[in-house]
């Protein structure tokens, strides 16, 4: 009797193990969010985009006008393709100079990044919200350098690590090229275009 009893608590308890474990996965996915871009789950309580802007203390500044026969943004379906922006330093004058001989890795680094910054201002204007952005798909970096000077992508991770900081470490990396040119418009260091899509 005390054999059969001892059985019947013991499958009691399997039981009720089992089930535990069916709840805590359960639970777990109810924490789980599914992203309109492909499926991919990111828990719930992660922060927005604009989120991440205000906790990164970083203010945008306006978005540019145009100076010449173009647009900064055009949306076509769900992708919106963002022109090719040039950085703008907080004076509101653009950053100028060749790396590589006016200019360091890290002053072409942080162009980018200031680059990065224009760029995510005309998205905005575009959108209304950079939360609207379901990820970042493909980058062109191009840098104003000398002949000698190869390190265009470490340049470009300037613009490329800032959007990771804005929407995450996997949707804000996209498909990208880093490639070095013999000028650019009004000798600025860096000139970016990208694609996002949106949601």
């Amino acid at each position: 009797m005390t054999r059969l009893s001892n059985r019947r608590r013991f499958l009691s308890q399997s039981v009720c193990f089992a089930a535990g474990l069916a709840g805590s996965s359960l639970i777990t996915s109810t924490h789980r969010a599914i992203l309109p871009s492909g499926g991919t789950a990111i828990a719930a309580d992660e922060k927005t985009p604009e989120q991440r802007l205000r906790q990164l203390g970083i203010t945008l500044p306006p978005a540019p006008q145009p100076v010449a026969v173009y647009v900064p943004t055009v949306r076509s379906g769900n992708l919106l393709f963002a022109s090719g922006h040039g950085p703008v330093g907080a004076d509101g004058k653009l950053v100028t100079g060749r790396v590589g001989s006016e200019l360091t890795l890290q002053q072409g680094y942080d162009a980018a990044r200031l680059t990065g910054m224009v760029m995510l201002s005309s998205v905005r204007a575009a959108l209304g919200n950079l939360d609207r952005i379901a990820r970042l798909v493909k980058v062109t970096g191009m840098v104003n350098c000398t002949a000698a000077f190869t390190q265009q992508p470490e340049v470009v991770n300037g613009f490329s690590e800032l959007m990771v900081q804005v929407f995450g470490e996997t949707l804000g990396k996209g498909a990208r090229s880093a490639v070095g040119m013999g000028s650019l418009p009004r000798n600025i260091p860096v000139e970016i275009e990208a694609i996002f899509e949106t949601r």
